[in-house]
């Protein structure tokens, strides 16, 4: 029996087993999909390296700390910067890929206008890097906001009105609001939202977050990640196969 599988940490919820388990059923592949809940880079490093699966897919918290235990890297991965997505070749040695700007970009292309040119970008990680990329791809200008800004990123204490009337749209890369933790958001000042505003959440569990609630109440156009993530997943299923 093949086996895939998802690396990551506390992904008990994850829509990824469900999703290929599904699949093999539908498609009568006789094949399994495990979740690999991985408490440090080191366990991940043990289960590449003492594992047979014939492909990955790879979640929060390792998009970035895995690709030095890659023998081999997609051209979009490295100049993303993280892998979700990871494929064994015939020979054995794994290839790096990233999805999630195809599945961003997929699922964003239809809610934008012509007045969603500047985005910001909530949280540093690897997702916000696909997401930056597919923004490039899509012409959009971003930045970055962090709880710990550098010089070209902005603090969300600097998300005032002058900002919020050029950026309009927002894209939660970070976790909170997931699952168990639905009562938190990304510290915005949502007042200053209205119906020009776009709101895209990566988060995909619960359907309707505490960040996506609150735009919605002033009127902005709001999205979960589900659609994000149908669409990534597909395009790993292409490469595994």
């Amino acid at each position: 029996m093949d086996r895939y599988g998802l690396i990551g940490r506390n992904i008990a919820y994850s829509f990824s087993r469900n999703h290929f388990a599904e699949k093999f059923k539908k498609k009568d592949i006789d094949a399994e999909y495990v979740n690999f809940d991985c408490n440090d880079i080191e366990q991940v490093k043990k289960l590449l390296e003492g594992d047979d699966c014939l492909g990955y897919n790879v979640t929060i918290p390792y998009k970035e700390a895995i690709m030095p235990f890659l023998q081999e890297m997609n051209k979009h991965a490295q100049s993303i910067g993280a892998v979700n997505t990871i494929k064994r070749l015939q020979d054995g040695r794994l290839k790096g890929y990233n999805t999630d700007y195809l599945g961003f970009r997929k699922a964003l292309k239809p809610m934008l206008d012509k007045t969603h040119r500047k985005a910001l970008i909530l949280g540093t990680g690897g997702s916000s890097k696909a997401v930056a990329y597919a923004l490039e791809l899509e012409d959009i200008y971003y930045t970055y906001v962090s709880r710990n800004p550098d010089k070209e990123q902005l603090g969300y204490n600097q998300l005032n009105a002058a900002e919020l009337s050029r950026y309009t749209v927002l894209i939660n890369c970070t976790p909170l609001g997931t699952h168990p933790n639905v009562d938190q958001a990304p510290p915005l000042p949502y007042h200053l939202l209205g119906p020009e505003h776009l709101l895209f959440d990566l988060v995909y569990n619960p359907e309707k977050t505490k960040f996506m609630k609150a735009g919605a109440q002033r009127g902005a156009v709001v999205s979960n990640g589900f659609k994000m993530l149908q669409l990534q997943a597909e395009a790993a299923w292409d490469i595994w196969n």
